[in-house]
């Protein structure tokens, strides 16, 4: 199975497995991020993108992520916010999907 294909899988993982707790909490941390990104059209789509995901408990695995039109600049700063949340979040939910959103950025930046 391709690692795209498994770290979407993984989101999808995450997402479903999110608390109410946990899933509070991941709209506190988009809402956040889409107050800071405003101006930046793909970096709020990204954060939208992943807000439909958590409200939805599903993700598209399709090849239209906005993450894949972020610069290396964009995907370096999601990947050292989302890193931060993973490794600072008390909740065990929440950093589990924030682990999910590293590996899909990880993904997106090798492929450049």
């Amino acid at each position: 199975m391709p690692t795209a294909d498994h770290h979407s899988e993984y989101l999808a993982r995450a997402v479903a497995a999110l608390t109410p707790a946990g899933h509070r909490r991941v709209d506190e941390l988009l809402d956040q991020l889409a107050e800071v990104v405003a101006d930046r059209e793909w970096l709020l789509r990204f954060a939208k993108a992943r807000r439909v995901e958590a409200d939805t408990r599903h993700v598209d695995a399709g090849g239209d992520d906005p993450g894949r039109m972020l610069d290396p600049q964009e995907l370096d700063a999601l990947m050292v916010g989302f890193i931060t949340i993973r490794d600072q979040e008390p909740l065990d939910d929440v950093v589990d999907w924030a682990n999910a959103v590293v590996a899909l950025l990880e993904d997106d930046a090798a492929r450049r």
